[in-house]
């Protein structure tokens, strides 16, 4: 209901300024809607997985990397809910279905890993730094503004469109707007540029968490 409802507020408030000359305005911002609200939804309930989990650390010796996989589970398992609502309203905003949809799978793995990255990143912070919470909701509100979620990237010139890239939660977004509204799989350099993002973000987190796998205990 959550994405619906953010869906429903966007659409009515931004229709008339972002997408009365736009086609298929509805699924755009859908898309951006539903991997946004995936990313925040993972990475929010990863960042507190230890502190929340202290008292089972403390008594039984298990890999805490399960307890935050548990949690991204649980945010995979609403994402594949919505993304069955975004199909069916794309198709009622006349999208044409076609098999380059199953090219979807890749920004979605890409972003489970960068979910999984960040999440290592904040749950480790948490433990040391409690107010790790509150500069995050402020850091996804303002990436919230700039991943282009009610507003169209290329109305602004080209300079300022590629640094939109370097927020890799819009450069899924795009992926998935390039391939439902556009109907074009993007090139292997984009491939590569999602990959990248992911690899480098989980290599950090799985650092940290081994780095720091001892002390956790210490601070919960």
């Amino acid at each position: 209901m959550s994405p619906l409802l953010h869906l429903l507020v966007l659409k009515l408030v931004f229709t008339s300024f972002f997408g009365r000359d736009s086609e298929y305005y509805t699924t755009y911002l859908f898309a951006g809607t539903l991997l946004f609200t995936f990313f925040k939804e993972a990475t929010n309930q990863g960042m507190s997985t230890l502190v929340s989990n202290a008292s089972i650390i403390s008594k039984i010796n298990l890999p805490k990397y399960l307890l935050l996989l548990s949690k991204n589970v649980s945010a995979i398992i609403n994402f594949g809910l919505t993304l069955i609502l975004f199909f069916i309203f794309a198709a009622l905003d006349g999208v044409p279905f076609t098999w380059k949809f199953f090219s979807l799978i890749y920004p979605i793995l890409c972003l489970i890993l960068i979910n999984l990255g960040i999440g290592f990143i904040l749950s480790a912070m948490y433990v040391y730094f409690r107010d790790t919470k509150y500069l995050y909701d402020i850091f996804t509100l303002l990436l919230h503004y700039v991943s282009a979620i009610f507003y169209q990237v290329d109305r602004y010139p080209p300079q300022m469109q590629k640094l939109f890239l370097i927020n890799p939660i819009y450069g899924c977004i795009n992926y998935f707007r390039m391939v439902t509204i556009g109907g074009t799989i993007p090139s292997f350099g984009y491939h590569l540029y999602l990959f990248g993002y992911a690899a480098v973000l989980m290599g950090i987190g799985c650092w940290i968490y081994k780095k720091n796998n001892h002390t956790f205990i210490y601070y919960l």
